[in-house]
């Protein structure tokens, strides 16, 4: 009995936890941008900086005391309660700001958002309906500003004296753990809750804002260093690349580029996984680091994000780079010793390196959601008019997803209107909203009157005929008068997309251009997701695509969900907020006849895009037409001829 519901707990628990770490980092991670422009006006121009200015440098105490809680209390209210949320968040904040004027109230913004955002989702929901017409604006902003400024009152009086007593608790807690030479010992819970992606959650959720009150009286923090110190997880890539045997040995030079230039760390876990002794490596090399770092007075300035070697140089401050690279150095000797112990003589394959990725993924929980998709029951009650598949930015797999599911309701003869867009974006009038397992809870936040299927891969799912079955059944009580006037047809709304395309500002000329056969690569060696990512977004770049931090986006829209679409195609592009670094319209093709691992499988064909004004959509219809069929994808993953792809998934204008 025990064997069977341990597991189960186990994994109930651990899930809970990424969770809620998920939604702590959610509130930091889109305002790192902020957190990392104080840290360099605090390394460039504080009395200590670089370049002492004591103008500038006045801007480092009211960025650290109002803005950075600010927008981490928005963001947290934005997270529950859309715009108006964030507003009541940031109201409701500067009642805690005030109230504790000498603590930065971190901590307290991330109580007081989400709970602001809370509050006033309560309150619509019990007016909703109920409002007369014409007030409904009177109401809203009254409402509003009621439940603010109770709110601040409230944080003024009771939440920030409790916050600034519990983190000058919690400070001097750490500070004794410093005073007694025991930080090193956070080494034993860091490293392996790295290894179950609670990296961004201890990072964003726990060390930024120790960190940054810690910078708020020295200067800089040790606490920067804790979890993003690349250190540990370079040793174990070298260790394989030395002494490793076997085709495992040729993906480790690729893996540390990555890790340790690119900063993103999940490339080595399952490395560790694979051979879980090495958990041993990352754990004392972790501690020698912070041992290195405590005894040489290491510290940065400011949150590094991505932890790469690059992004920590930048935030360290004047005279403190010897000691911020002698505490990477240490712990990448260290964890290299230790794992060599482990793999001198280790032989393995990628078979070997693909089971470890699968359970890095079970540890991720991208798997959870996708084990229970195929065959689970859809149900859809009442009549249906809107379907609308949406992904995060709203042009690339979601648009593929709309576009196979269009072709099975025209044929199904039902009278509903199939699109896509950003989740962001989801209208107020979606019947069901179709959605990767990774961005449902996203869009039922947006959408929470809407049926939300979550699915694991737009192409060939099996669970589109499910629902095409439930579809029939829930629209066969409509009559044909209301079959006729209350939805847009498949037909109509193809005709649409069209008028659309054609409308748009010099259609004809770049639909001919957004696939260009020199842009088309074939029998390119497999490598790994990023390095194909970056690929697709160089090849962009370069052909004036789009502008060079697209490519950044790109790899952080592969980080919210795979861009995997099924059978043997991904077609990586940027999150929605990358829009304004789209020039034009294009797609780019790489051909990887061995292969590239993605979350949610392998893609030998990485279709790379950026779509303006929805000019590539026919590109993307045409692309999700033919690899339904999966003896075209075999074909095109094989083909030798440019020509083969270029005449399959072109465009030609009209």
């Amino acid at each position: 009995m025990s064997s069977v519901s341990t597991p189960e707990k186990s994994g109930g628990l651990r899930d809970g936890v990424q969770k809620f770490g998920r939604f702590l980092s959610a509130m930091v991670m889109p305002n790192i941008g902020a957190f990392i422009a104080w840290g360099l006006i605090t390394a460039l121009f504080i009395p200590k900086g670089w370049f002492p200015n004591e103008q500038i440098g006045s801007l480092v105490g009211p960025m650290i005391t109002y803005l950075l809680p600010l927008l981490i209390a928005y963001s947290g209210g934005k997270m529950v309660a859309d715009h108006r949320g964030g507003v009541l968040g940031a109201i409701a904040v500067m009642g805690v700001i005030v109230g504790a004027p000498d603590t930065p109230m971190f901590l307290g913004a991330m109580a007081m958002g989400p709970l602001a955002g809370w509050v006033i989702k309560q309150f619509d929901r019990m007016v909703e309906g109920k409002i007369p017409a014409g007030f409904e604006m009177l109401v809203n902003n009254f409402s509003a500003g009621i439940l603010g400024a109770g709110l601040a009152i409230g944080g003024y009086y009771g939440v920030g004296p409790l916050f600034e007593a519990f983190t000058s608790v919690l400070e001097s807690g750490v500070q004794q753990i410093v005073n007694w030479g025991l930080l090193p010992l956070v080494s034993l819970f860091v490293e392996p809750a790295k290894i179950l992606f609670l990296n961004n959650a201890l990072n964003h959720g726990i060390f930024t804002p120790l960190g940054t009150d810690q910078v708020a009286e020295l200067g800089k923090s040790v606490y920067y260093l804790l979890e993003t110190n690349p250190g540990p997880g370079l040793g174990v890539l070298l260790a394989y690349w030395v002494f490793a045997k076997g085709s495992i040995r040729s993906s480790a030079p690729g893996a540390i580029v990555i890790q340790f230039f690119g900063g993103i760390h999940e490339i080595y876990f399952p490395y560790v996984l694979m051979r879980p002794v090495l958990l041993l490596s990352v754990i004392l090399g972790g501690m020698a680091g912070v041992f290195t770092f405590v005894a040489t007075g290491a510290g940065l300035s400011g949150a590094a994000a991505p932890g790469s070697i690059i992004a920590i140089m930048a935030v360290t401050p004047r005279g403190g780079h010897l000691a911020v690279l002698a505490g990477v150095a240490v712990a990448t000797i260290v964890s290299f010793l230790v794992s060599a112990l482990f793999l001198r003589n280790y032989k393995a394959d990628d078979e070997a390196l693909d089971k470890a990725r699968d359970a890095s993924k079970a540890m991720k929980g991208t798997n959870a959601a996708s084990a229970t998709t195929a065959g689970v029951n859809v149900r859809v009650n009442g009549k249906v008019e809107k379907i609308v598949f949406a992904c995060d930015a709203g042009m690339g797999s979601s648009a593929m997803g709309a576009s196979s599911f269009r072709k099975k309701v025209k044929a199904a003869g039902l009278p509903i209107n199939v699109t896509n867009t950003a989740i962001e974006n989801i209208p107020a009038d979606a019947d069901i909203v179709v959605t990767q397992e990774n961005l449902t809870s996203r869009a039922r936040a947006k959408a929470p009157n809407a049926h939300h299927v979550s699915i694991d891969n737009f192409i060939n799912n099996p669970v589109y005929e499910d629902l095409i079955e439930e579809l029939k059944a829930s629209q066969s009580g409509a009559s044909p008068a209301e079959r006729n006037t209350t939805a847009t047809t498949p037909d109509a709304q193809w005709d649409i997309d069209n008028a659309l395309d054609k409308a748009a500002p010099g259609a004809g000329a770049v639909q001919s251009d957004i696939l260009r056969k020199e842009n088309i690569r074939l029998g390119l060696p497999s490598v790994t997701k990023e390095e194909a990512i970056r690929e697709a977004g160089r090849l962009l770049a370069a052909s004036g695509y789009v502008k060079p931090g697209y490519v950044d986006a790109m790899i952080e829209r592969e980080g919210v969900a795979s861009t995997y679409i099924g059978n043997g195609v991904a077609i990586p592009h940027g999150v929605g907020t990358a829009k304004h670094e789209i020039e034009n319209s294009g797609i780019i093709v790489l051909q990887y006849p061995n292969g590239v691992e993605f979350e949610a499988g392998t893609a030998y064909l990485v279709v790379g895009i950026a779509g303006a004004r929805g000019e590539h959509l026919k590109i993307l219809t045409k692309i999700a037409e033919a690899i339904e069929d999966e003896s075209t994808v075999q074909r095109l993953a094989q083909t030798k001829d440019v020509n083969d792809i270029y005449n399959t998934l072109s465009v030609q204008p009209e």
